[in-house]
């Protein structure tokens, strides 16, 4: 890459206007604002769903390892298809998409009673447009702001996201009290259309076209964003790190949630109470992961946050006290959002514009293989041993992964900066 595209930051040259000035970018920010308020309904009312219909931790997980099924087999095509089409209106193809499948939950719910196959099929293919819509969520933030603000972008965007993740699940939790968890979950099907009208109105940076020069055909042209991941250390590193941890961690959703409600016997607005409150941690991810890249460099950033995280899933494992475990989410959650938010923004600054699609396609691919095993086996495992176990398994895994990282290229302070002198 030239180094005119860092030349600004290390010589100290004017910095670009702020995001606050963005419109594309707030206008966007705005809509994923709403959208992620519907989500944090899905987000506790779907694993509830399924424990109310069925009642078993393993049928938890195997829902959870179908949503990974479905995204797992979109990014063998998403990446493509994102570097070749129109990426907004993809985006909103989806949206709509979505909206539809959540809309079509509490109708067949209602009109067929307690279905759990009906749970498997949408689940799988809310997963397939959730892929698709991902891949270009992460080129379309790389495509509104300069390269320098990817980080502080993000942040913002968590920001919001942590907000809702405040809100919804609480609000989710007493609704799927009072109404049940299929209303709730019902009720994302609105945010979804909001998503799409926002992105009606929005323009970012113009898509290069697919360069043919290196890629004669499809099979080479996916296999770029593998040879691209693979060839560069810090991402190499980070990928084979994550997909060890993907596999225990996938499912910690569902046995936190299970732990809650059974071993401990809380109702379904505790459960949203203690999400809620845990994404206190994600806010505060967001307003400091970039202040704190910019200070410590990459690096602390990510194996510090995977260290924080794994050491918090590992202590709630030991308590039972429900304000104890708040806490330990509060701290896992900014954990594990600073170390997310630092990998995402490494692979949008230093990958080029018009391969960022089959590249995130591909990493999220390489995760989702071990992880959508790992779901079920590790649920499978915890209906044996106890979910006490695998909660303090995860920890003690994902600790000792964050050690590892030190020894690889993944401990670099500011691995940008190096690709983009290049």
């Amino acid at each position: 890459m030239s180094s005119n595209l860092i030349a600004p930051i290390l010589q100290g040259e004017s910095s670009p206007p702020s995001l606050w000035r963005n419109r594309n970018f707030n206008i966007f920010w705005t809509g994923q604002t709403i959208n992620s308020l519907g989500d944090s309904f899905a987000f506790i009312a779907l694993p509830l769903l399924v424990l109310q219909a069925t009642g078993s931790v393993a049928q938890m997980g195997l829902v959870t390892g179908l949503f990974g099924l479905g995204q797992l087999l979109a990014n063998l095509v998403s990446g493509l298809v994102v570097d070749r089409v129109n990426r907004r209106k993809l985006m909103i193809v989806c949206d709509i998409g979505q909206a539809l499948v959540y809309m079509l939950a509490p109708i067949g719910w209602w009109l067929l009673g307690s279905q759990i196959w009906l749970i498997y099929l949408l689940t799988f293919v809310g997963a397939i447009l959730s892929a698709f819509f991902q891949v270009a969520y992460i080129t379309a933030i790389a495509g509104l702001v300069e390269r320098e603000q990817v980080t502080e972008a993000n942040g913002r965007l968590q920001v919001t996201v942590g907000t809702c993740f405040v809100v919804g699940p609480m609000l989710a939790g007493l609704l799927s009290a009072i109404f049940g968890p299929i209303v709730a979950l019902g009720l994302n099907s609105i945010s979804f259309l909001f998503s799409a009208i926002s992105l009606c109105l929005v323009q970012w940076n113009k898509q290069l076209p697919p360069d043919q020069k290196y890629k004669p055909n499809i099979w080479n042209e996916w296999l770029e964003g593998a040879k691209f991941l693979f060839r560069q250390p810090v991402l190499r590193a980070v990928a084979l790190l994550l997909a060890v941890n993907s596999f225990i961690s996938t499912a910690g959703l569902d046995l936190f949630i299970f732990y809650l409600k059974h071993p401990l016997g809380q109702s379904d607005d505790t459960v949203g109470l203690v999400l809620g409150v845990a994404s206190i941690g994600a806010i505060a991810s967001g307003i400091g992961v970039a202040p704190l890249r910019r200070k410590f460099g990459f690096g602390v950033c990510w194996l510090g946050g995977l260290a924080v995280g794994s050491l918090c899933i590992g202590l709630i494992g030991f308590v039972q006290g429900i304000i104890a475990i708040a806490i330990l989410s509060i701290f896992y959650m900014f954990g594990n959002m600073v170390s997310g938010i630092s990998s995402m923004s490494l692979r949008q600054q230093i990958t080029p514009s018009h391969m960022l699609g089959r590249v995130t396609a591909f990493f999220w691919f390489f995760m989702r293989v071990p992880g959508m095993f790992g779901a079920a086996i590790t649920t499978a495992i915890a209906e044996v041993t106890g979910v006490t176990f695998m909660l303090v398994a995860m920890g003690a895994i994902g600790v000792l992964l964050s050690a590892v990282g030190l020894l690889t290229p993944a401990r670099q302070r500011y691995p940008e900066r190096y690709e983009q002198k290049g």
